[in-house]
């Protein structure tokens, strides 16, 4: 199969020739196969000059709670903020030094608060993994970088890790 380039360029995206990144979002669930789009997204940074915010979403119903702090998922915050840190430096570390990267935690349905945040920071980039799920685990779990594709308001990378290709 052929690597892909997956772009959502809707009117509210900037119309420049030229495309000049301040800051891109990366968002993971921590696992393996999203260390590719992570990594890649901080190489860009690195060699844009721009920031990197890397964003882990702790998957919770948000029809549950109003407040994310009455959500029992919030205690798990502090131990995702640490997975979170671990799984930079074993992804990037030799780029650490050389790039912005913020590291972000929340609770939440995960392509809705990739979209969201995108927004409110003003992204210019998403740079996400995708892992490949055809057939019934498609149709069962669904796609969350599809689900960001067709919503983001920025432009948005999907990375086909190596290990998911047949």
């Amino acid at each position: 199969m052929r690597d892909f380039l997956s772009i959502n360029n809707n009117e509210e995206c900037k119309e420049d020739s030229v495309i000049n990144l301040k800051k891109l979002i990366a968002p993971t669930d921590l696992s393996k196969l999203s260390r590719a789009g992570v990594r890649y997204a901080v190489e860009m940074g690195r060699e844009q000059g721009c920031e990197v915010i890397v964003y882990h979403i702790i998957s919770a119903a948000e029809d549950w709670f109003a407040d994310d702090k009455l959500n029992p998922a919030s205690a798990l915050v502090p131990q995702q903020k640490q997975r979170l840190s671990e799984f930079v430096r074993e992804t990037c570390a030799d780029l650490l030094a050389k790039v912005e990267v913020r590291q972000i935690v929340e609770l939440g349905v995960p392509y809705k608060k990739i979209v969201e945040k995108a927004k409110e920071e003003a992204a210019d980039l998403i740079v996400i993994s995708t892992h490949g799920r055809t057939g019934i685990d498609h149709m069962l779990v669904g796609s969350v970088t599809e689900k960001v594709v067709a919503r983001a308001s920025c432009p948005v990378l999907s990375i086909r890790p190596t290990e998911s290709r047949n």
